[in-house]
């Protein structure tokens, strides 16, 4: 029975916290484990990716005191900010970073340097790892999200139930999205917004006072993470899922909501796009340019005004849930990273 170690970070579990990338990492633990490796979990306390002095060290010694040619897939929160120790222990282990999201810069590329096999979660960050780095392309495997098997929602005639799913920070783009709202004010619609609060409080802060500005409170709900039946209830309730980011690897949320025939109006950014995919060359969505309000004001507008448009990108949307992959699709693929790692 083939064995990997994988190495996650500390916040793995804690439901105050759900992401992406947590999320894709139980998910690939769990299809692991099915499939028949052994799998040795190995959560590791920290600020990621800022670890303090201690935290680094204690990574440090956690790969010291894994056995000779242990075969181990190390998060890339962790793994592309502890270059020496990753360097320290090339030699004897196998050592595959499991890329999220690119930082671009000389510490990632350090890092990289000593990887066995590197594995990549959409072709967007496969793309720029190769743009970045001195990488062989051979090296960098892709191994995209999947999604799991949900109900259809058919959403209400008005379309008005907006949603976005992701944690309330900068990156993510809600500052936008209120932007662009405050100027259909004479359109009916709700958002409500799901995700952690916590991680960039005064982002926070500044984004409730906007929402009080232009007096939207009665229309905006910040819920605060939601999982299980709670989340699938606030997509189930969805007309529109919104994703205003300015910058994302892959965005899970799309085909969560694909997923549901729910379309999508996102930034057309990173691997946003190949998330939201087509059929026969239809988008089941609206990609507009990142950072532009306006655009997303116009886009919302015509999502609002038009009748026909909804009923055609719901059915176009209905016909993409069809063809996404599951996570068995990703774990293959996972797999046949690690075991080329392991012929190395």
């Amino acid at each position: 029975m083939p064995g990997v170690h994988v190495i996650l970070p500390g916040d793995i579990d804690d439901p105050a916290t759900p992401s992406g990338g947590n999320g894709y990492d139980r998910r690939i633990c769990a299809g692991l484990a099915a499939a028949g490796w052994s799998v040795r979990e190995h959560p590791v306390p920290g600020a990621w990716p800022t670890p303090s002095p201690a935290e680094h060290a204690r990574l440090a010694e956690l790969l010291t005191a894994l056995p000779d040619g242990a075969l181990v897939l190390v998060d890339g929160l962790v793994a592309s900010v502890v270059p020496d120790a990753l360097a320290a222990q090339a030699r004897r282990l196998r050592l595959v970073p499991l890329v999220h999201l690119p930082r671009d810069d000389d510490t990632e590329a350090r890092a990289l340097a000593s990887a066995t096999v590197i594995v990549a979660t959409s072709t967007w960050t496969r793309d720029r790892l190769l743009h970045r780095y001195a990488l062989p392309p051979s090296l960098v495997h892709v191994a995209a999200p999947g999604v799991d098997p949900a109900p259809r929602v058919t959403g209400s005639p008005a379309g008005a139930a907006l949603l976005c799913v992701a944690a309330v920070a900068a990156h993510k783009g809600h500052d936008l999205l209120v932007e662009a709202l405050a100027a259909v004010t004479d359109r009916d619609w709700t958002l409500t917004c799901v995700g952690p609060l916590h991680r960039e409080p005064d982002f926070v802060d500044r984004l409730r006072t906007q929402i009080t500005t232009h007096r939207l409170d009665d229309r905006i709900r910040l819920a605060g993470p939601l999982s299980g039946d709670l989340l699938a209830a606030a997509y189930a309730g969805a007309d529109l899922l919104v994703h205003p980011s300015r910058g994302e690897t892959y965005g899970m949320v799309v085909t969560e909501a694909l997923a549901r025939g729910i379309p999508v109006l996102a930034t057309a950014v990173g691997g946003l796009p190949d998330a939201l995919g087509h059929v026969a060359g239809e988008r089941p969505g609206v990609l507009v340019p990142p950072e532009q309000p306006a655009a997303l004001a116009d886009a919302l507008r015509r999502w609002l005004d038009d009748a026909s448009l909804r009923a055609r990108l719901r059915r176009i949307a209905a016909r993409r849930r069809t063809t996404l992959d599951d996570w068995t699709s990703t774990t293959t693929r996972i797999t046949t990273a690690l075991e080329e790692a392991m012929a190395s």
